[in-house]
């Protein structure tokens, strides 16, 4: 019995221990990744619009891609996984993904299509090479089937798992929201006025939210992809329809 007494302090303390060092390699990790979608963004639409800015944005985009990864190898001792939805959600992300598309759809016919000035949007658009009916088509592909995805990789998966690693899950959910929501608010201020990007981003920051806790809730970043890109879905159609329709 007296060396179980003695040994136990010193298996707590080196648990203790453990866990900080996991605390600590999640913040420097989130110190290293949240500001960069948000830097590339202004890079690109406010602080050096044209040649300098994409290319700020790209370095963005790449170190977004490859900073998880290398971290989960690398510093984590992990393995690489096609994250599986073993415990289901995909269902479940599909009915949350036909609810959000709906309120979507229903808050841009009503509220922001009759305030959006279209020949700004084309002019933004224009800037992007979508300004074609066939281009934007293209360009909507892109980001409902592999932008979507490497958010759900970079956001979900890897912030949120560093997040629950420094807070309780609620926490995480909304402070992982939060980090996903500041790039788009940038992207949103430069072509639409501010009560619009404060309606926006607050339907960014709750899907943001919803696929957190999906992602918390089924530990796989598919179910949520689900649900993100069916809203991918809305928000282009209703794009084409004040570009185009």
């Amino acid at each position: 019995m007296k060396r179980n007494t003695v040994k136990t302090p010193g298996v707590q303390k080196f648990q203790y221990a453990v866990t900080m060092t996991s605390r600590n390699r999640s913040l420097v990790a989130l110190l290293l990744l949240a500001p960069v979608p948000t830097l590339g963004i202004a890079a690109a639409l406010i602080f050096w619009p044209g040649p300098f800015g994409r290319t700020v944005f790209t370095v963005a985009k790449i170190w977004l891609l490859i900073l998880p990864v290398v971290w989960h190898l690398r510093i984590d001792k992990g393995k690489l996984s096609l994250s599986p939805s073993k415990n289901g959600g995909l269902g479940a992300g599909f009915l949350i993904g036909l609810a959000t598309a709906a309120v979507i759809v229903a808050t841009c016919w009503f509220i922001a299509i009759p305030r959006i000035d279209p020949a700004m949007l084309r002019g933004e658009v224009t800037e992007m090479g979508l300004e074609s009916p066939l281009a934007y088509i293209l360009g909507a592909l892109y980001w409902i089937f592999v932008n979507s995805v490497v958010e759900e990789y970079v956001f979900r998966w890897f912030i949120q798992s560093r997040c629950e690693d420094l807070w309780s899950r609620p926490v995480a959910i909304v402070v992982s929201a939060a980090i996903f929501t500041t790039h788009h608010v940038v992207a949103m201020a430069t072509f639409l006025e501010p009560s619009l990007t404060a309606l926006a981003s607050a339907g960014v920051f709750i899907g943001g939210a919803t696929w957190s806790w999906m992602y918390a809730r089924y530990r796989s970043i598919w179910p949520g992809w689900v649900a993100h890109a069916c809203a991918d879905v809305a928000i282009f159609g209703c794009g084409y329809y004040l570009l185009f329709g």
